[in-house]
């Protein structure tokens, strides 16, 4: 789960440097401020299941958007953090809140890095590609798959115009914000062969990369690295 605007930590709350920017502090909801010298970066984990409008059960691990959108306005606009780093171990989840996330990390004017740690399934793959690198180890998984739909489905052609939209919409943002092309993930997505019981493509880490869709395999530090790399970049 994520902090949201009221958890992350006041000037008081975690100790200074001796320019008086925030040195390492874990929030009370597990996201952790974090620096390299006088460089600070906030990390963001996105794990379980992207929340939408519709709580679930308590049993549940999810990532809630109504606290998570506000968090990153909240980091894009705090002089003291320079970068963003978006851990993501999510098995997907609501669609339109997913990608209301992604609009937002993809959005910021701060440098950001994702890594994908076990899997980055669903639409936590915009989630991954938004940011403005995106990294994923060796052992994790990407389960890219057509949009699903629970609860009363009307048997019309208006539905299924509706979900193809919406289709498109993820498809759109993933192919804007990665190497992917259109023609491939369409392939991956109505992929028969993989699957058991559904359609689509299970991707290990260098197979997501090999297509594109996530820039490299790499371990924490990498990701770490590239984003510090990036904000002296930004710096110069």
């Amino acid at each position: 789960m994520c902090v949201n605007e009221n958890e992350l930590p006041e000037e008081n709350d975690c100790e200074s440097t001796d320019d008086n920017r925030p040195r390492d502090s874990v929030t009370a909801m597990g996201s952790v401020i974090t620096h390299r010298g006088d460089r600070v970066i906030y990390c963001l984990t996105v794990i379980g299941q992207i929340e939408g409008h519709y709580i679930l059960p308590p049993s549940n691990k999810t990532t809630k958007y109504e606290h998570v959108i506000p968090s990153l306005l909240a980091i894009d606009e705090d002089e003291d953090i320079d970068g963003l780093l978006v851990l993501l171990n999510t098995s997907g989840g609501d669609v339109e809140a997913g990608l209301a996330i992604a609009e937002m990390i993809s959005g910021m004017k701060k440098p950001s890095v994702s890594l994908v740690l076990g899997g980055g399934h669903s639409i936590g793959i915009p989630l991954a590609v938004a940011c403005d690198r995106s990294f994923i180890v060796s052992t994790a998984s990407m389960t890219v798959h057509p949009v699903r739909t629970t609860g009363l489905t009307v048997g019309a052609p208006q539905t299924y115009r509706y979900l193809q939209k919406m289709q498109d919409r993820i498809i759109r943002f993933t192919v804007e914000n990665s190497h992917i092309t259109d023609e491939r993930y369409r392939e991956l997505v109505l992929n028969t062969g993989e699957l058991a019981t559904d359609i689509g493509t299970v991707l290990e880490g260098k197979e997501a990369v090999d297509c594109g869709l996530i820039d490299s395999v790499g371990t924490l530090s990498d990701a770490t690295d590239a984003l510090y790399e990036m904000i002296d970049n930004c710096g110069e």
